[in-house]
């Protein structure tokens, strides 16, 4: 869960992998036979691979696991088929009532790469998630290598990103901030 590299497409997955990437998501917003189709290739990167939204296809993907949502349904599905689940939170409250594995909390700051969120949360209130819970908390919202130890300081198990997904930067930072670099 150090470095959750959110991609597209396989290329890209393959550039955050070698930037030291632990986790993959898998972010297409499609029907199921199109992410399907974008995610051929996936399972053989070497780490955890996650598809965003959809059940379906992360069944038929053989992933680990699948992200979703409040709104997004299909966690009984996902259960019923040893996928690991992650959930977006933005709150205590909502990280305390998910049904998830992980959580994926923020946006940690403002980010132009998801438009459809509430205002940032704030290393405070990633403070206050991680807390809350006991099970990991990826930070995820205007993460690059210069915040990224921030969030870990504030109790993430690790970072989300996109723009900074083949950064290697990323890692070692998240590397330091952990005490494993």
């Amino acid at each position: 869960m150090k470095v959750h590299a959110i991609v597209d497409d396989l290329d890209t997955a393959q550039r955050a992998v070698a930037a030291g990437a632990t986790v993959i998501q898998l972010r297409v917003k499609a029907p199921t036979a199109v992410v399907v189709e974008r995610g051929r290739g996936f399972i053989g990167l070497g780490v955890t691979f996650i598809v965003n939204d959809a059940v379906d296809a992360a069944i038929a993907l053989d992933a680990d696991g699948v992200h979703l949502g409040q709104a997004d349904e299909g966690a009984e599905r996902a259960r019923a088929h040893g996928l690991w689940i992650g959930r977006s939170v933005a709150t205590v409250e909502q990280a305390l009532a998910a049904d998830a594995d992980y959580l994926g909390a923020g946006p940690v700051w403002a980010t132009p790469s998801k438009t459809d969120v509430g205002p940032p949360i704030g290393l405070e209130g990633l403070r206050r998630i991680c807390a809350a819970v006991d099970i990991p908390v990826v930070a995820i919202g205007g993460i690059d290598a210069s915040r990224a130890a921030a969030c870990i300081e504030s109790g993430a198990a690790g970072v989300a990103v996109m723009r900074a997904a083949t950064d290697p930067a990323l890692r070692r930072a998240v590397d330091e901030a952990l005490g494993d670099g």
